[in-house]
């Protein structure tokens, strides 16, 4: 399991060109075994996006007890990657085909000025949010649904694109300062999977009903009219963090 911080990183997966996770990880375990080694994600982070709780595997014969290979890869890893756990699994196991679920978290800092030491993770939005008016759109998109309008024009258009929703909630975090600074908000979503910049067209939209711009009714619409352009836009990538990934029986650290 991998934590990193995504704003200098062109994603999690190898890209012909530029700085990615699964690069620096598959360097930090070739310089450790002397072996080129392919590592497997359970999914695809985008550009500037972070993780808690990213999973990934990887085959080696090296002689190092599983539990070990954190304290082995810290040193040949950059900063802003650490491995937080480690244990040896089925050899059938993939991260991607075994995942169930995953979690992620959509954080905002809604303030008329920025914040200093986290805007490197939350999405600044200077107009002032409704939450109750979040959580009642958020409500329409619990269950089993065509995000058709919610993913990108990117996705492969043979990829279906039914997912479930099962919790989505905007909460705000108590601050450590004064709060006539501002608010922390965080969307948490969990659910079966999710389709390419899934959470941040629903968290760019939401933004929408916070603001008053839409009613959290038309979320049903949106759901139903199947087009992506009924939904908001895509919200910014530093406000989104990929913080836990559900293997239910088969999760490999129990």
């Amino acid at each position: 399991m991998v934590s990193y911080a995504g704003t200098h990183f062109e994603g999690f997966q190898k890209q012909p060109r530029g700085r990615t996770v699964q690069g620096e990880l598959e360097s930090a375990i070739e310089k450790v075994t002397g072996q080129p080694t392919e590592v497997h994600g359970s999914g695809r982070t985008d550009s500037g996006v972070h993780a808690h709780g990213q999973v990934f595997s990887f085959y080696s014969d090296a002689s190092i007890p599983p539990e070990r290979w954190p304290a082995v890869l810290h040193r040949w890893l950059p900063q802003d990657i650490v491995v937080l756990k480690s244990a040896e699994a089925p050899s059938a196991f993939h991260p991607r085909y075994a995942a169930i679920g995953k979690t992620y978290r959509y954080s905002i800092w809604n303030s008329r000025v920025s914040h200093l030491f986290s805007r490197a993770f939350v999405y600044h939005h200077p107009v002032q949010l409704d939450v109750s008016r979040m959580n009642d759109a958020l409500s329409h998109l619990i269950g089993r649904h065509d995000f058709t309008s919610f993913c990108s024009v990117r996705t492969a258009s043979t990829k279906s694109r039914i997912r479930t929703l099962r919790q989505a909630e905007v909460v705000e975090e108590p601050v450590p300062y004064p709060p006539s600074t501002g608010r922390l908000l965080h969307l948490y979503v969990s659910g079966s999977g999710f389709l390419y910049n899934m959470v941040r067209i629903i968290a760019g939209t939401l933004i929408q009903v916070g603001e008053g711009k839409r009613n959290p009714e038309q979320m049903r619409s949106i759901l139903a009219d199947r087009n992506r352009q009924a939904a908001g836009p895509t919200a910014r990538a530093e406000g989104l963090t990929l913080l836990s990934v559900d293997y239910g029986e088969l999760d490999p650290f129990k």
